[in-house]
C-alpha cells in the first residue's frame, strides 16, 4: 500500500454503482467484509481510514484499534449498531444517508396503514377461495377524516404527513426537538405530549431514533389509552413499541391492526407470539430497501466516506458534528 492510499472497509453488500465510486479513485484500497463476526472485524479494523457499514455491530474496541479512522458511514439512517460514545471519544464522525431512503419508509408506513385498514390480504384470500360473499362483511375502515399521530417529524415523518394530508386526514405531530412552526407550516397540529392525545387517534406511526428515551415509548399504558379501533405502525426501530404490550393488547382485542417492519430481536424467532394474529402485518426491516432507495443509500454512503477522507464532509449527514471542531 503506497503512502497516499486509504484502507476502506466495506461491511456488507453495497450496490455496484456505489462501489464504482471507490474504484474510480487510485488512493482507495477496499476490503470487503462478509464475515461480520466480532473476531473478523477486530482483525480488519487496524489501519482502516474509513468504514462503509451496512449490517454489523461496530464496537468501541474496533474503533480504538484504528487510530487512522476518519469516518464510519452508515448505509441507512439508524446507528444503534455503532458505539457513538467511542466515536466521540476518538474524534471520528458518524455519517448517515440523509433523505436517501425517507420516501420508501414513508410509503411503507402508509402502505401498512392502508393494508390493515382495507384488509387486502383477507379480500384476496376470499376471492381465491370462491367466497364472494365476503364483501358483505363490510369490515374495512377508512383513512378519510381520521386522526393520525406521527411521533417524530423528521425527514420521514414529514413525508408521511404530506401524503396523509392528501387522504384528508387530521394529522397531529409530536417532536419536541424541532421548531413547532415546521409542523404548523406542514398543515399539521403540534402536540407537546403524545400520551395526552392517544385516546383521540385512529392511526399512530413512530419515526424516531432508538435510544434510552424512545425504547418502550409505546408500552402497556399507552396502548391501553388508545381506541380499540386504532392502528399502530412501527417502521422505525424495534423496541420503540413494546412487543409484550402489543401481545397483551391484541390478545384482548384492543387494536384493529398493527404493522411492524422492525422487531426488538432481528430476525424474530419462528414461533414469535405475534405471528398468531391475522391483524398484524409484518415486513423484514426493509422500509428503506426499494430498488431506488438502495441505490441512493449506497451512493451517499460511499460519498460520505470519500468526503471525509478529502476533508469535505457534508454536515447535514453527520450525526456528531462536534468532533469536527477538534480536527
Amino acid at each position: 500500500m503506497t503512502q497516499n492510499q486509504h484502507k476502506v472497509l466495506v461491511i456488507g453488500e453495497l450496490p455496484a454503482a456505489a462501489l464504482d465510486l471507490f474504484g474510480a479513485r487510485d488512493d482507495i484500497q477496499v476490503e470487503h467484509i462478509t464475515d461480520v463476526s466480532k473476531e473478523s472485524l477486530l482483525t480488519a479494523f487496524p489501519g482502516t481510514s474509513g468504514v462503509a457499514l451496512r449490517a454489523a455491530f461496530v464496537t468501541g474496541e474496533m474503533i480504538r484499534s484504528a487510530p487512522a479512522l476518519k469516518v464510519v458511514s452508515r448505509y441507512g439512517v439508524g446507528y444503534d449498531n455503532v458505539d457513538l460514545d467511542a466515536l466521540n471519544e476518538c474524534g471520528v464522525p458518524l455519517t448517515v444517508v440523509g433523505e436517501a431512503n425517507a420516501v420508501n419508509v414513508a410509503e411503507l408506513a402508509i402502505y401498512m396503514m392502508l393494508e390493515l385498514a382495507k384488509r387486502g390480504r383477507d379480500h384476496d384470500r376470499a376471492v381465491r377461495g370462491d367466497d364472494w360473499t365476503f364483501k358483505f362483511q363490510a369490515n374495512m375502515i377508512e383513512l378519510w377524516q381520521k386522526t393520525l399521530l406521527i411521533i417524530g417529524f423528521g425527514r420521514i415523518g414529514r413525508r408521511v404527513a404530506a401524503r396523509c394530508k392528501a387522504f384528508e386526514m387530521n394529522v397531529l405531530a409530536c417532536d419536541p426537538y424541532i421548531d413547532q412552526q415546521i409542523i404548523r407550516d406542514a398543515g399539521c397540529t403540534p402536540v407537546a405530549d403524545y400520551r395526552s392525545v392517544l385516546g383521540d387517534v385512529d392511526y399512530l406511526t413512530v419515526h424516531v431514533p432508538k435510544n434510552e428515551e424512545t425504547v418502550g415509548m409505546i408500552g402497556r399504558d399507552e396502548l391501553a389509552a388508545m381506541k380499540e379501533t386504532a392502528i399502530v405502525v412501527n417502521c422505525a426501530r424495534g423496541g420503540l413499541v413494546d412487543e409484550a404490550a402489543l401481545l397483551d393488547a391484541l390478545t384482548n382485542g384492543r387494536l384493529f391492526g398493527v404493522g411492524l417492519d422492525v422487531f426488538a430481536v432481528e430476525p424474530p424467532a419462528p414461533d414469535h407470539p405475534l405471528f398468531a394474529f391475522d391483524n398484524v402485518l409484518f415486513a423484514p426491516h426493509m422500509g428503506g430497501s426499494s430498488k431506488e432507495a438502495s441505490l441512493r443509500m449506497g451512493m451517499v454512503c460511499v460519498q460520505n466516506v470519500l468526503d471525509a477522507l478529502d476533508g469535505n464532509l457534508n454536515l447535514d449527514m453527520v450525526i456528531n458534528p462536534d468532533v469536527l471542531d477538534r480536527a
